[in-house]
């Protein structure tokens, strides 16, 4: 069975694969636009780390997919429904698909050592199409757990993981700030490049929000919806920034942190905290949770552009 991912994964049926000329030409056209309307919006050394992000990802993905099909072709003999490749089972799979992204993103959110292994897609200080590519190469190794259900259900494996890429690449065209916001019913219904500028914003009143993949419907309808404001500018990157263009740090200075973090924790439930908790708690310090920071916004303790850099 494991040689039998390892072939129906490889690139004839990887989208990604066949998107890299269309990624190539983009980035290009974006750094051209850019430079012509809105000055510098790339810093070449941070684009060139977030590439390399982005290799070193797909690197990895590939094998970690080759491990999700066979799981989930072993789940698939027991599926509820016999689902097959139809084009009304697309139109339904588009939806479940992003369901499924939208916790997967949540708890990568709000459980810190699945923050660690995402953390690096938003590192970068600059939103841009290269800002796409800094996938977090720890996030590869557990995300295929989320869309589990879908096998079971009846869709065909390859099917699922396809779908999980064709999601991807509609993701990579939000990255950038040369689009403004689109028509009221495509910014209620669908994630568009002025939702995903909120979610990238280290800002206060713009953390944890946007986390939808396709559509924003799903942060609509669970409160983690948050509009882009003209008073309120998206600041990237993280409430602690790296400064670093390392591929390695970038990687992992989120584990490094939650290790140091767990080793001097003086009680055993205040370790498991720092692994399984949100980020941002600590039980010697100031609570930096984004609820938290949200909450002492609305009773006016903070300011809007609180950072936790500068407090």
């Amino acid at each position: 069975m494991i040689a039998m991912a390892f072939q129906f994964m490889s690139v004839s049926h990887e989208p990604v694969a066949y998107a890299l000329p269309f990624f190539g030409v983009t980035l290009a056209l974006e750094f051209y636009l850019g430079w012509k309307w809105r000055g510098k919006i790339y810093d070449v050394p941070e684009a060139a780390a977030s590439i390399g992000m982005g290799i070193g990802s797909m690197i990895i993905n590939l094998g970690m997919k080759a491990v999700a099909f066979t799981g989930y072709t072993f789940l698939h003999q027991f599926r509820l429904f016999d689902i097959g490749w139809h084009w009304w089972s697309w139109l339904l799979l588009v939806p479940l698909d992003d369901f499924s992204f939208y916790w997967h993103h949540r708890f990568s959110h709000h459980v810190r050592f699945l923050w660690a292994g995402h953390v690096n897609h938003h590192s970068a200080l600059h939103l841009n199409l290269a800002t796409a590519l800094r996938q977090g190469w720890g996030e590869q190794v557990y995300k295929y757990v989320w869309w589990a259900w879908l096998p079971l259900l009846g869709f065909p494996p390859l099917m699922v993981l396809m779908m999980i890429s064709f999601s991807l690449l509609y993701q990579y065209c939000l990255h950038t700030e040369l689009i403004g916001k689109l028509p009221r019913g495509i910014e209620f219904i669908f994630n568009t490049p002025s939702h995903h500028r909120v979610h990238h914003a280290s800002n206060v009143r713009y953390l944890d929000t946007n986390l939808g993949g396709v559509f924003i419907i799903w942060d609509r309808l669970f409160g983690t919806f948050a509009g882009e404001r003209d008073d309120d500018r998206p600041i990237y990157g993280l409430t602690h920034n790296i400064h670093t263009i390392r591929l390695l740090l970038i990687a992992g200075h989120e584990f490094v942190a939650m290790g140091r973090d767990v080793r001097r924790a003086p009680k055993f439930t205040d370790r498991l905290r720092y692994i399984f908790g949100a980020p941002g708690w600590s039980h010697d310090g100031p609570d930096l949770r984004a609820r938290t920071m949200r909450k002492l916004l609305a009773e006016g303790k903070i300011s809007a552009d609180f950072h936790a850099e500068t407090k």
